[in-house]
């Protein structure tokens, strides 16, 4: 690495944090989650505006690769927080409603997105139309857990009954989303020559839940008010980047990895270490790790050649994300005789895709299942869904701490929920 590429890598990442955080705070005082206005720092950075002449000038081609490793280990620390917050505790007392509404709000975009892709593979054809079809699916079905999980403690709602149901069904969604995605990306041969490796990952899962879990939990047990040091803070980057690389090898994504290792982590009696983590390394990967992921993503962004057709594309897709979301949410909770208030609210919360959404697709060009022109259009359908949810929200629930709105005095709370603050959102 030359000083001349060292020095536009560290200037260019300076103006990058400072904007993603500049637009982040603007979205913040216009009610939005700060992931829509770093998402838009990403995508101002791109060919999107000015031909690219803007990260042509930030951020030249020979130092890009590093741009990429760098949002790569950010994305495996940010898909370990969220297997570290995952908590199978939130279902207790409501699996049958939180079950329901998850598999409902993902089987009807499912279906509705694959049958999308058919429509679509006349002006975006691909190479593998089952991949395809299936990862259109999945893309529609997505469910972003932490900036639901944001928009609700923002609201003051991660307490109450609905905010508890909420975050109970995204966390379904959650695993069977990157089960799925994990499914396609087995499909989709991306192992190469190297397919046979593929096998191993029952093996490795076993590993991870009956070997290293137990391991895990035996070593916390022994280690009363365990805290987090500089050697346990290294072990635990150890493990996930580790776990990552192995799904990686074995043909699967490493986003998988560094989930499954953060789900492992054991609970019992770890939670200011889990919490701990939780700031020391959020903070790092939020700050900056993240918003060189939004960046990277924004350079694949191209709508300045945005025609009529495109445009055609972009409201089908925005109705079957849309519509597939709501409708199968709001009528699996009529069916468990939620108030129609609470469904459309439950059912609006159901449609934020955020940062997840973004992995996804990421996944999805990496492989070569989507194209640049329909993963810009698929980045301008999270962007869309995500900020809709707070004005949609305000219209259903009334602002925060109104007299009908939610947090306000009346408003009635469960015993206890967990903390669910992520510093990506």
């Amino acid at each position: 690495m030359t000083a001349q590429q060292t020095t536009a890598l560290l200037a260019g990442l300076a103006v990058l944090v400072i904007l993603a955080r500049l637009l982040g705070a603007l979205a913040r005082r216009l009610g939005q989650p700060a992931v829509i206005g770093e998402v838009l720092a990403g995508i101002a950075l791109g060919p999107t505006l000015f031909h690219g002449a803007i990260s042509d000038a930030l951020f030249p081609d020979d130092i890009r690769p590093l741009l990429s490793a760098l949002a790569a280990v950010g994305i495996a620390v940010f898909m370990f927080i969220i297997g570290l917050e995952w908590d199978a505790t939130l279902i207790r007392g409501i699996g049958s409603l939180a079950a329901t509404v998850s598999f409902s709000s993902i089987l009807l975009p499912f279906g509705l997105g694959a049958a999308l892709a058919l429509y679509l593979l006349d002006d975006h054809a691909a190479d593998d139309r089952t991949a395809f079809m299936l990862f259109m699916g999945i893309a529609m079905s997505i469910t972003a857990f932490p900036v639901l999980a944001r928009i609700l403690t923002d609201r003051g709602m991660s307490r109450s009954p609905l905010g508890v149901v909420a975050l109970a069904c995204a966390s379904i969604d959650d695993v069977l989303a990157w089960s799925l995605l994990a499914a396609v990306v087995a499909i989709s041969g991306s192992a190469g020559p190297e397919e046979w490796r593929i096998l191993l990952a029952v093996p490795y899962l076993l590993g991870m839940f009956f070997v290293v879990r137990p391991l895990l939990r035996r070593f916390a047990d022994h280690r009363t008010g365990l805290r987090l040091t500089p050697t346990v803070l290294a072990g635990v980057l150890a493990g996930l980047l580790l776990s990552a690389a192995a799904t990686e090898w074995l043909g699967l994504h490493y986003i998988f990895g560094a989930f499954l290792f953060g789900v492992i982590l054991p609970r019992t009696g770890t939670a200011q270490l889990r919490e701990d983590v939780h700031d020391r390394l959020g903070q790092m990967s939020g700050t900056l790790l993240l918003p060189v992921f939004f960046l990277v993503a924004g350079l694949k962004v191209d709508l300045s050649g945005l025609d009529a057709s495109g445009l055609g594309d972009l409201g089908l897709i925005l109705a079957v994300a849309i519509g597939g979301k709501f409708a199968g949410a709001f009528a699996a909770a009529r069916l468990n005789r939620m108030p129609v208030r609470e469904s459309t609210a439950l059912a609006t919360l159901m449609n934020t895709r955020g940062l997840t959404e973004l992995i996804v697709l990421n996944v999805g060009l990496q492989l070569g299942i989507l194209g640049q022109d329909l993963y810009s259009l698929m980045v301008v359908m999270a962007v869309v869904t995500t900020a809709m949810a707070g004005p949609l929200l305000n219209w259903i629930l009334g602002r925060p701490g109104t007299p009908d709105g939610p947090g306000s005095p009346g408003t009635r709370a469960t015993p206890a929920a967990k903390r669910t603050t992520d510093p990506a959102v």
